[in-house]
């Protein structure tokens, strides 16, 4: 199984989802052609309800924690309830240039 369908997989088994997109960015980075390293979560679940910000990340970390230990170098979040998600209609942010690592 691939590092994004182990993230796909334990974010769906541990939150109720409403929008789910795990996007792969290493080829973005100074990285080995077939990477699997840098990752954007873009999430919109009702168990974010009242939570801050900290608080859904802490959410998706802790379902993560093996993977942010052992294959995940760059984790970026985006995490919505569903009204967020649907106020921000249903678009996903612009991740910016990687900017370090060597590449040019």
């Amino acid at each position: 199984m691939t590092v994004k369908n182990t993230i796909e997989t334990k974010l769906t088994s541990g939150l109720d989802i409403h929008h789910l997109e795990v996007i792969n960015e290493s080829n973005q980075h100074n990285v080995p052609a077939g990477s699997e390293s840098h990752f954007k979560v873009v999430i919109a679940s009702k168990d974010f309800d009242g939570k801050n910000l900290i608080t859904r990340h802490r959410m998706v970390n802790q379902l993560l924690a093996d993977e942010l230990k052992n294959s995940i170098h760059a984790l970026a979040l985006h995490t919505y309830t569903l009204g967020e998600w649907e106020e921000k209609q249903k678009i996903s942010p612009e991740s910016p240039p990687c900017l370090g690592g060597g590449k040019s």
